[in-house]
């Protein structure tokens, strides 16, 4: 019991500082992306066009998710989920420290964006098996009734990263003039990122393997290609969880990442500004989620899932309302961001990690989470900056429409995750996974009958 334990705090404590460095690595990009990129390696194009083309090389790295997903939860569900997350970790943290030495368009013309596209194709990949992989350790390794707390643990790394991301930029944006900054300051918070990797794995090589894998071993060595087997298995879940997961990632990328654009472009916000709001929210974000984890095992993780899909998407008019009429505001525009950001979509993303993995058996469940969360990540995710652009663009610098998009998704998310409840409760459950299925099947079939 002692051994269970301590090897718990190790699993959550590798799965938080990974996720950690890899949402760092990744949301950096999305930081930086309309801040610099577009002058630096799309400098021939209108200020409009240039953003847009760097949010367009953003979505590039969720494109290539889901064929990370597909690689290592293939290979997670064979043969382990520790040795792909030391992996994943590898690739994620070279592909960054390669962008910030990635020389401009004005030096090397064209093979400037075009190396960026790699480098961001390489982070798409290693990030595609990291998520799976570290929410599961702790999914896995976790006691029964407690299983949602564990799993939402991992989910502050996306919070302490958007965090680390926009508050390295924001001192350096701070302490450097607008030309240090735009030759070379944004280029040390990309470098940086060489250091945080050999922490993380030296982290991940001491913890074991989880329990649910280990008993499952039997039947994934029967299973040639776990995605097909959860295919055949769970087409209508694999569905529902897809559309479930559609207003999270778009809400994020509205409120963490497009924010930034919205802010210092259309409403003339100082860039540091901008960027200090989202690490306060973020911050408010990573001292929720464990609550709402906790809450999660208690009240169903579905409801909370739900509710909280909902207000994403109707909160978001009041918020870029006060970003449009109130833009000189400091306490509005903090506000603004904490109340659906921090506290709101905490709730989502804390109840979302375990949702998903009681969905499907152990024998498939790396493939099977990874692919939800990756392919839903490439329309709901990846696309989100440069559609909100678009959105804004053709209603005259106006959010609405960008408002009613995140609106139409909340309720889509809603809707999906009453049908996966009700998958769960008519019969399309897991046939395997330890005491953690029996106990996660019960509770959704609780939801469905309470929707």
């Amino acid at each position: 019991m002692i051994r269970e334990r301590n090897n718990l705090r190790r699993v959550v404590l590798s799965s938080l500082v990974g996720a950690v460095i890899e949402w760092y690595d990744f949301f950096l990009y999305g930081v930086v992306a309309g801040l610099v990129f577009n002058k630096l390696f799309f400098p021939e194009f209108s200020e409009g066009v240039g953003t847009i083309l760097a949010f367009a090389t953003f979505a590039v790295g969720f494109v290539a998710r889901p064929l990370g997903g597909m690689i290592f939860g293939h290979f997670g569900d064979k043969i382990g989920r520790k040795k792909m997350l030391i992996l994943t970790l590898q690739i994620m943290g070279a592909s960054t420290v390669l962008i910030g030495l990635i020389p401009s368009y004005e030096v090397i013309g064209i093979w400037a964006p075009i190396l960026l596209v790699i480098c961001r194709l390489a982070q798409g990949i290693g990030l595609g098996g990291e998520w799976g992989g570290a929410v599961l350790m702790t999914f896995e390794s976790a006691p029964a009734g407690r299983r949602a707390f564990y799993a939402s643990l991992p989910q502050i790394g996306l919070s302490l990263g958007l965090m680390l991301a926009s508050g390295v930029v924001g001192i350096l944006s701070l302490l450097l003039s607008d030309e240090a900054f735009l030759n070379w300051g944004w280029r040390v918070a990309f470098i940086l990122s060489a250091a945080l990797i050999f922490v993380g794995a030296y982290i991940r090589t001491s913890v074991q393997e989880t329990r649910d894998f280990s008993e499952a071993r039997k039947e994934t060595e029967q299973i040639r290609y776990p995605m097909l087997e959860a295919f055949r298995r769970y087409p209508k879940t694999l569905a529902a969880c897809v559309g479930a997961r559609f207003v999270e990632g778009i809400a994020f990328n509205v409120f963490g990442v497009f924010s930034l654009t919205y802010l210092t472009q259309s409403c003339g916000v100082d860039r540091t500004v901008a960027l200090m709001s989202v690490v306060v929210a973020s911050a408010v974000m990573g001292s929720f989620i464990p609550f709402w984890g906790m809450l999660a095992d208690r009240a169903g993780k579905g409801r909370i899932f739900g509710f909280a899909a909902l207000l994403l998407g109707l909160t978001v008019y009041p918020v870029f309302w006060v970003f449009h009429n109130y833009s000189d505001s400091l306490v509005l525009i903090f506000l603004a961001l904490i109340v659906p950001f921090g506290i709101i979509y905490a709730a989502a993303y804390a109840s979302m990690a375990s949702l998903f993995s009681e969905a499907f058996d152990a024998s498939v469940r790396y493939s099977s989470i990874s692919f939800v969360y990756q392919f839903s990540g490439i329309f709901a995710s990846g696309l989100t900056p440069m559609i909100a652009t678009v959105l804004v663009q053709a209603n005259g610098a106006q959010p609405w429409y960008l408002c009613g998009y995140l609106c139409a998704a909340g309720i889509l998310s809603a809707l999906s995750t009453v049908w996966l409840g009700r998958l769960r409760a008519g019969g399309e459950e897991p046939r395997m996974g330890g005491s953690s299925v029996g106990e996660g099947t019960v509770g959704l079939s609780e939801e469905a009958v309470g929707s």
